[in-house]
Formats: C-alpha cells, structure tokens, sequence
C-alpha cells in the first residue's frame, strides 16, 4: 500500500523535483531516482524489506508492515548502496520524507571495518519532501552508502526516500541550474526573500535581472533578492547553504551583481550549531561604477572558511527601504586551498593535550611560585585512585606533602593559543582534604600582561575524576593557566590534575560527539544497541550514575565525566557463580585485526570475575578476563583479536563470594586495526601512600 499520496509527498514548484536530474550530466554512481528501478540498491536481507513505490516513484518501510498485533516491535529497514569506488570528493543528497513518526540515518560502511560510520540523521516528521547533504571523503578503499529507516509504532508511520543524488565537488557549491539548489534554502521573511531568477524574467517589479554567471545568458539560474516589498528598517533576507557535515578549511569563492537605490548591505557569515553567526566577509563601501546602469558584470569574491565543527554558510542582505535595489548570487564554489598562500595554516589546537604519560608535554612551571605541580603515578590498590587515563599511569599533583612554608601556590602553563578563535578546554580533576575548595583550583587565561579568571572549582570531587569543559575566546596569543592556592596548611590538602584536551569551537558543539562514533559507548544516552542475554544469565547489568547502593565494593562515579552513567553488575540479589552477560550488536568481520578497549571497575572483598568473549557460529572464544578484587580505579583494558565472519562481543561479570562484588564497565571503544603499542615512558615518582 503506498505510504502516502503523491501530491502531499512532493513540494510545489519551484522546488519540485520532477527534473532534477535531466540536465545534470556530472551524476556518480550511487545516484537514484526510483523511476524504474532501485538502481542496484538492495535490502538487507535480515531487516525488513523496502518497497518500491512504482506509482509514486520513491522506496519505503512503514509502520504498516510491524504485523505483530501487540506492535512491540520496532520496524527497521536498511538500504545497501552497490558498492562504490570515489577517489575525489563527493556530495550526497537525499530526498527523503518521514511521516507520521520515525527517523532515518545515513551511514557509510568501509571494507574491513565493524561498524559504519555515521554521515547523517533525523527524527524530524515533515508533510512534504525534504533534502538532506553530506560530504563523502575521497577515498582509497571501497565503500557502500547504508540508509537505516526507522518508521514509529504510530499508525500510519513512514520512512521513504524519493531520490539519492551523488555529484563531484562539495555540498556547499552550487550554481543554481538545478530544482534542488543543491539544498540551500530560503529563511522565510513576510517581506523579502530569496528567489531563483534567470535573464529571461522573475519577480522583479522594476529592476532588469542580470544574465547568470555560470552560463553568461538568460537561461541559466541565480539567486536574487529585491527590495521591493521591503515595509520596515533593516529588512533581512537570509539564504542558508545545507551544515557541513566534516571538518573543512579553505576557500569559499562566489559572484554577485548588486543595485543600491535606497541602500543595502550583503554580508556573509558562518553559523553553527547553536546558532552563533561569525562573519566572513561584507561588502566594500559603495562604489559608483558597481552600481552603473550599464555595468552588468559579475564581481568574484573569494574568502578563507574555516569550519572545524559542522556549520551552514549564510549570505544576508539587509535593506533600508523599498529603494534598496537587489542583490544577485551565483556560483559558490569551494577548494581545500586557502585563497592565499600566505593564508597562515588553520591553528591546530591539539599542541595543548596532554595526558602526562610522557612528560609534560608543552606546559612548563613557574620556578618562582614556591610549589611545583609533580607528576607521580599511582599503581592499582584498593585504597587510593590512580590516573584518569588508565588506572595505572601518570597525572600532576599539587599540595600532596606539608612544607614548611604556611601558604603557597603552583603554576601550570600552557602552550601558546592562537589569537581571535573560540576554544573548549576539557580536563580532569580530582580533590583531597580541602576544607574549602574554591581556592584549590583555578583556570586562567593570559593573555599579554593581563590574567582573567575563566573557571574555578566550586564544589568537591568526592576523590573521583571530574571532567571540566570551559568554552573562551582569544582576541590575542594567550596562554592557559592552572593555578591550585593554600593560604593556609590546615585548609590544604591535595589536587590532581589528568587528561587536558583542547579543540576549536564552543564546548557544546563538541560535548557527546565519542558516543556518536561508529563502536564507541560511554552509556551517557542508553545501551548503545548492546542487550541483556536473558536466556542464559541470572540477572542483567544495571545503569546507573553515582555510587552502588552496597558500601565498599563498586565505582563511586563513571569514567566518562565522574558524573554519568556506567553499566554494572548488582551482587545483592545474586548467588555465587551466577553471570551477567551483556551482548554487542552483530559485527561484521574482516580479516584486519580489531582493537577492543574498555574501562572496569572490580572492587571489593568478594568481586568475582570478568571475561570478555567473542562469539561465533555457535562458538565462545575467551579473549580476556580479570578475576578478584583489582582496584578502586577505573583501569583501562586493551584486546586485539580478529574475527573473518559475523560475530558479537560478550562482556560477561560472574558474581563473587558475598555481596562486595559489584563490577562495572564503561567507554567500550571498538575500532579497526592492532591496538596501540604502550607509550615510551618518562621517570615518574611512584606514590601509593600520597597525603
């Protein structure tokens, strides 16, 4: 049965896509418009089957084909592009509509990898057609395009795509000669907005439109917007490219014509996320020969675009009156190359992560300060915790023995920041002994002979690992700076410090983006499609945030923030000898090694075993296990192993002697290749008795 009636499935003209590939000779392979067949996209066999729509042209699931009378089941469908080789950049765009309920994502599957990588996702209903864009990389090795449609348990739900369109280039060019205009679109105005025009006519009242760039006659398409029924100061149109969805820094080049009778300005800007605009370029002041009657020449701009995060390119025009002329866009186009060679390199923000497993990395100490941060490493015991990043390595501490000084404080300095740039700083921090603990840390920036404060400590850390995220921006080269104070020895007790990273862009752009990784889970959001083994256990892992309900045994917060949620074994209700297993997802197998990390946590008197295991055709194969008590630490465990079919991943936790048995996991990370060989350590001091 069609999911939906054709006419409420496709937009009105101008955007209809009824032509949308006639005149387009540059379409790669993976393109589809559904007009006779699906083009070699298939359906995975173990999932439900879309439908190919003859009628309507477009392929479906819905909520409809669930015959389950109880409608306890979730309804999945997943779409299997032929297989595609593309050694240069690519833009896909995806006509898709979800009705009623549901949510579609776009993923690409590489040979040899477990698990695909996400492109692109939406749970957004819609009563008409919608375009969707992604870049694809270039890339070496094969690949296929993976559509997962999901529709709702609500009646009359439905996923469907109308067409899939994969062109050379990046998704932010366009010349406007297609219906779909490459997925830019209007922000609706009651007065002025953009419109697609052409030589030969358009909605213009009194003003000649230009013939277009791209083909210099007036058949060929642009974009424009007119004063004419501007009504109030400052009227704005806004016409906004599809996000970005990889990082990208080079050079954004596009032409415009522009009238000025009453006055307007044209600017561009970046926007992100959130919604914060940066600007990239403004018109130049008026001058007289842009805006002759006889001059019809098109004007080439070309600006530096850096977008680390996912952003949309803005082109605004703002009009003072209804005598504000027009303004005509054409041809945006995009190169990795900066627009100048003298254009300095995007600033790498990575020069300021350390997690002090070597050293010091690029931070040094300020001699004249009294107390020096000491980098020590705690091994594993049941008494005292260890660093953030394994359980068993390197952090800094201050304050950790008495002096004889009655008051002093430790300086940590950071590397030199660009200047002009948005940064998160993230970081881990433990407390011990303060009695009041606004002066036990503080975060700074300096920059030039100025200091501002920018975070400080307000609560305690209950001796856990705490994860900090602080958003600033440079107008200058800057430095951050870690200061811990004791004005008093009796107030004083110990900071430590593990695990700072910086990026570029504000702090939520980036928060939670590890989970959306292809085989990482941090449990912040749910299971991460891992499932309870209800046939063959005796209980099921538990989620949970904070300390375990039993006293000494279990985490007293996660490992991902201190904060969060971990998965854990509750012992109470269980016998000795008797197991949790928690199941991965099936995994697609490779003749490439595979690297397994993850973080537990086995504390107290009674803890029982860990295992982990990998099963396959019917088969178990151990590849690693703990058993007894290890640590009050989070410890960090690495397995390679290889696996040439399908097969899923068990973590498997066998209750111990009594009740102090809790055992927990958390940030499982499963990437393709051999793990990482241990870093090359410097002299550390080795402290387990630390005051």
């Amino acid at each position: 049965m069609p999911v939906c009636v054709i006419h409420t499935c496709r937009p009105p003209a101008p955007l209809s896509f009824q032509a949308a590939i006639r005149a387009h000779t540059a379409l790669l392979p993976g393109s589809c418009n559904f007009e006779a067949d699906t083009c070699g996209y298939t359906s995975d066999a173990d999932f439900t089957t879309w439908t190919l729509h003859e009628d309507g042209h477009f392929v479906a699931v819905d909520s409809d084909l669930n015959n389950d009378s109880d409608k306890s089941t979730d309804v999945t469908g997943i779409l299997l592009s032929p297989v595609l080789e593309q050694s240069e950049w690519s833009c896909l765009r995806l006509v898709y509509q979800i009705s009623g309920s549901g949510s579609l994502q776009v993923l690409q599957r590489l040979e040899g990898q477990s698990f695909d990588r996400p492109l692109w996702s939406s749970q957004e209903p819609s009563d008409s057609w919608v375009i969707a864009s992604m870049d694809l990389h270039n890339r070496t090795e094969p690949s296929r395009v993976v559509i997962e449609g999901k529709p709702g348990r609500m009646a009359g739900s439905s996923v469907a795509i109308f067409e899939i369109h994969i062109s050379p280039g990046y998704c932010l060019e366009c010349d406007y000669e297609e219906t779909h205009l490459c997925g830019y679109n209007n922000q609706w105005n009651a007065n002025v907005n953009w419109y697609v025009g052409s030589g030969g006519g358009g909605q213009l009242l009194h003003n000649n439109l230009p013939d277009d760039h791209t083909n210099n006659n007036k058949t060929g398409h642009f974009m424009y917007v007119d004063s004419i029924y501007s009504k109030t100061f400052k009227e704005v149109a806004k016409l906004v490219s599809p996000m970005t969805t990889v990082p990208m820094s080079g050079c954004l080049t596009f032409h415009y014509q522009r009238t000025d009778e009453g006055g307007n300005l044209f600017s561009v800007y970046t926007r992100d996320r959130l919604g914060q605009y940066q600007e990239l370029w403004r018109v130049e002041p008026r001058n007289t020969s842009e805006f002759s009657g006889t001059n019809r020449e098109w004007i080439p701009v070309q600006v530096d675009l850096r977008a680390p995060y996912s952003v949309q390119v803005v082109f605004e025009v703002a009009f003072n009156s209804p005598r504000g002329g027009h303004v005509a866009l054409d041809d945006i186009s995009f190169s990795p190359e900066f627009c100048s060679s003298d254009t300095e390199p995007t600033f790498d923000p990575s020069i300021a992560n350390c997690d002090f497993e070597s050293g010091f990395c690029q931070y040094t100490q300020d001699q004249k300060m009294g107390s020096l941060w000491r980098r020590v490493c705690v091994k594993p015991n049941i008494f005292r915790n260890g660093d953030h990043t394994s359980g068993a390595g390197n952090f800094l501490l201050a304050h950790s023995q008495l002096g004889t000084e009655s008051s002093y404080m430790s300086r940590l300095v950071g590397p030199t920041l660009a200047a002009n740039m948005k940064y998160c700083l993230r970081f881990y921090f433990t407390l011990r002994g303060f009695n009041h603990s606004d002066q036990a840390l503080a975060v700074y920036l300096q920059q030039g002979s100025s200091q501002e404060k920018i975070w400080t400590q307000g609560e305690k850390s209950r001796g856990i690992w705490i994860a900090t995220d602080v958003t600033f921006h440079t107008s200058q080269p800057a430095k951050v700076v870690f200061i811990s104070t004791c004005k008093s020895l009796w107030d004083c007790g110990s900071v430590a410090l593990d695990d700072i990273s910086m990026s570029l862009g504000d702090c939520e752009l980036t928060t939670g983006m590890s989970s959306s990784l292809p085989g990482w889970c941090d449990f912040e959001a749910g299971l991460c499609g891992y499932t309870q083994d209800k046939q063959s256990d005796a209980g099921d892992w538990e989620w949970r945030r904070g300390p375990t309900p039993t006293s000494f045994t279990g985490p007293r917060g996660d490992h991902t923030t201190g904060l969060g949620y971990y998965l854990y074994m509750e012992a109470s209700p269980m016998l000795p000898s008797q197991t949790v297993r928690l199941l991965s997802r099936p995994l697609r197998g490779s003749r490439e090694p595979q690297c397994l990390c993850f973080y537990y946590h086995m504390y107290g008197s009674g803890t029982g075993q860990l295992s982990v295991h990998l099963e396959k055709d019917g088969e178990d194969v151990l590849l690693w296990q703990r058993g007894g008590e290890q640590s009050v630490a989070w410890l960090r465990a690495a397995v390679e192993y290889r696996s040439d079919g399908q097969h899923q991943i068990v973590f498997e936790a066998t209750r111990g002697s009594s009740v102090r048995s809790d055992i927990a996991i958390d940030d499982i990370i499963l990437e393709s290749g051999p793990c990482p060989a241990a870093e090359t350590k410097a002299p550390v001091e080795t402290f387990n008795d630390i005051e």
